[in-house]
């Protein structure tokens, strides 16, 4: 909180310069409008696809005048859709695959950071993937984002816009039901409050189902609420979210897989106990104000605070068995049974997040300029209770021979396994001592867009100071990124442009102690990018295409000397480095009024092109990174049949084939999904359809002892709301 105090100063001297410079400026050019912090997108009203505002460029712009590529699903989409959580969304974006929980692969490098509103933090905590109730919009911003928004991977990051009060009256109730027993609804209500000038939004989730993998289910609810209240000098807006998920069987691994990387069982196996748990509580407070000094310039201010607890006790996969060789039995090599752990672990977290933006826009002589000033501050705090129990060699003995005792971990069948035979109630569960780590990051950054002509330059600087503690151990530094960018506009309807951009990743405080060879410099990352833009036949046509090379190094590897200084510790040298190369292309279609397209396609090649002569990069084997594919594509088109009141839409995912983390093979799948929605009036129906042909297929992979996560099977629901 004192960084925010030191700085605050700073930006009130920044303000009164600006503002003072702006009354100046004003008798010279006369009145100008000031852009609203959107990027339009310009097109028809019946696009439903397209989104029209968007802000996680910080400083936004027509998509044609601007160097960044974001990708955004709007309300829309994700209704036709059916989606519920982030993995049904992926998608929809080009270079996007995923990786694990609401973790991705993003132009061949693992993703896991989340954005709220254009703050970091992440209500969900690790192992929760976020839901879009209360999500008017998902951007991802493609590329190194560390000059906008700190550190991250350099493949992207994920910005979920929740949805905030209006005056415009909107009510919708809903009700949904399926296969798994699936069963819930929703309430959400929006408009304008008695008092004048205020506005205000409520809404509520519920929905239980069964989910796929054998013991599963899972049971979401999300209150959200939100006032706004307009003041002569700015616009005040508070939100409250609460959300509650309790998933049963969890939390899960994958299925058990062959050399080829096919399921030797059940895609619905699952390694726990029907007694076994994830559950989530989490609390959302946040607040904005944002308002005008003057017609040139605007500024917004936003807190948010989240406190999470995730609860979770369930059996971890811990070695694969061959009964038949350890009875020296003929034996085929498969195994028949995975030895289990026991964990037992609370998770509590609070983080604070504070960002503040002005936005100066002025005409100097024949140049259109703008330049954003901006500080953003971030504490997150985590206490962990970790405890697990080991299944052991004399516990398979005792198994094999019939003679198991109480609070043994009994081990399970891959084939024909049998619950409840395991008694938890009875493991001597060991629990380390709590452990407490925080994380600090602050950062403060200019970022300015220049037009001439058809020449439009982007320039920006942001200077960041870290802070890791974990226990006893500490390590703090700083860091400075760069950003780059050029547009030409040869037509208003066709736009090239380039971008250098940087981004930067502390490395974790547990390798920055001197035993391991520490303290290490971040991993930083660079992008060169070239790609073109269209909005073809009066924007009813919209394109993307670039091509990228993204450089990452300082990635930290294991010490081929091991333990140099023999002190029972071995060492790490910052010495690896990827290259990552790809092409992608995006297009938005009205192929005729009733006739709507998108698809995406991705390739990437990621590559090590430095090492310490080890194969230890992390998420690397050999050459090749997991879940990394090659290729990737998607659609998704929708028919209208307006004497119908109907509209038919079909999709389709292709992922090529990847690896896990140990190197085996992840095959290719192709998927397909189909939606019915008929709009009558006031009611609406959706007939969703997942995976139409049932196709078995590994989503992707993860370590050999835990299988692939497998794909959902096919699945229908019906959901019907009713709106006013």
């Amino acid at each position: 909180m004192q960084s925010i105090i030191k700085h605050s100063g700073a930006f009130a001297v920044v303000l009164a310069v600006l503002a003072a410079g702006d009354l100046a400026a004003q008798e010279e050019q006369g009145e100008k409008g000031v852009s609203e912090e959107t990027m339009v997108i310009r097109g028809r009203a019946q696009e439903l696809y397209r989104v029209v505002e968007v802000d996680t460029g910080k400083l936004t712009s027509d998509p044609l005048s601007s160097a960044h590529i974001v990708t955004s699903i709007n309300a829309a989409l994700i209704r036709d859709q059916g989606a519920r959580d982030a993995q049904d969304i992926y998608r929809n974006i080009s270079g996007v695959s995923l990786f694990s929980y609401a973790g991705v692969t993003a132009r061949g490098f693992r993703q896991e950071e989340i954005f709220f509103d254009g703050l970091r933090g992440d209500p969900y905590v690790g192992f929760n993937v976020p839901q879009l109730f209360n999500i008017e919009r998902v951007d991802f911003l493609k590329g190194p984002a560390g000059m906008l928004y700190g550190p991250g991977a350099p493949g992207g990051l994920f910005n979920y816009v929740t949805k905030k009060p209006t005056e415009e009256f909107y009510s919708r109730v809903t009700g949904v039901y399926g296969q798994e027993a699936r069963r819930g609804g929703s309430y959400e209500v929006n408009g304008a409050l008695p008092v004048e000038g205020s506005a205000g939004r409520f809404g509520i989730f519920y929905e239980d189902r069964n989910t796929p993998r054998w013991n599963t289910a899972s049971e979401t609810i999300i209150y959200d609420g939100g006032i706004a209240k307009d003041f002569d000098f700015a616009r005040l807006t508070l939100q409250a979210t609460r959300y509650e998920q309790n998933q049963q069987g969890n939390r899960l691994r994958g299925v058990i897989v062959d050399a080829g990387g096919d399921f030797i069982t059940d895609r619905r196996w699952n390694h726990n106990e029907a007694s076994d748990f994830l559950d989530l509580e989490s609390n959302n407070l946040q607040a904005k104000l944002e308002g005008q000094v003057s017609e040139s310039i605007e500024w917004d201010i936003t807190v948010r605070q989240t406190d999470s607890e995730q609860a979770q006790k369930y059996h971890e996969p811990i070695q694969l068995i061959d009964v038949e060789a350890l009875a020296d039995l003929p034996t085929d090599g498969t195994p028949d049974f995975v030895a289990r752990q026991f964990r037992d672990q609370l998770r509590e977290e609070e983080q604070f997040s504070f960002g503040v933006n002005i936005i100066w826009s002025q005409h100097l002589g024949s140049i259109e300029n703008r330049l954003l000033a901006g500080y953003e501050f971030f504490d997150g705090e985590e206490s962990a209770l970790l405890g697990r129990l080991n299944s052991n060699q004399d516990m398979v003995a005792r198994f094999l021979a019939g003679a198991s005792l109480p609070g043994d971990i009994i081990p399970l069948s891959i084939s024909a396994p049998v619950y409840g035979v395991t008694q938890p109630e009875n493991y001597a569960v060991q629990f380390g001592a709590p452990r407490m780590t925080e994380q600090r990051r602050s950062g403060a950054y200019l970022l300015n867009e220049s037009t001439l002509g058809k020449f439009t330059a982007v320039a920006g600087v942001r200077f960041d100071d870290f802070e890791d503690v974990s226990g006893d151990d500490s390590f703090e530094d700083d860091n400075t990124s760069l950003r780059f960018g050029l547009i030409y506009k040869p037509r208003e309807d066709i736009s090239i442009f380039g971008q250098w951009a940087e981004s930067y990743e502390p490395q974790s405080i547990g390798n920055q102690r001197a035993e391991a060879g520490g303290p290490f410099e971040p991993t930083t990352g660079t992008i060169v990018e070239l790609g073109v833009k269209t909005e073809l036949m009066d924007g009813r046509i919209q394109t993307s295409a670039a091509v990228y090379e993204i450089i990452r190094e300082n990635i930290l590897q294991s010490d081929p000397l091991g333990d140099p200084e023999d002190d029972g510790i071995n060492n790490f040298v910052s010495f690896g480095e990827v290259t990552s190369q790809g092409f992608e292309f995006d297009i938005s279609a009205d192929i005729t009024p009733d006739w709507v397209l998108t698809a995406s396609y991705g390739y990437n090649n990621a590559k090590i092109t430095e090492d310490a002569d080890t194969s230890t990069i992390r998420n690397s084997f050999g050459d090749r990174f997991a879940n990394a594919p090659e290729h990737q594509f998607g659609f998704w088109t929708r028919y209208q049949v307006s004497a119908m009141n109907t509209a038919f839409a079909f999709g389709g995912d292709y992922v090529s084939e990847r690896i896990n983390l140990n190197g085996r093979d992840v095959p290719s799948f192709t998927i397909f999904d189909a939606s019915i929605i008929w709009e009558p009036g006031p009611v609406d129906v959706l007939l969703r359809i997942d995976n139409v042909f049932d196709e078995t297929y590994a989503a992707s992979g993860f370590l050999t002892r835990t299988g692939h996560f497998p794909g959902d099977p096919r699945s229908v629901f019906v959901e019907i709301s009713k709106a006013w």
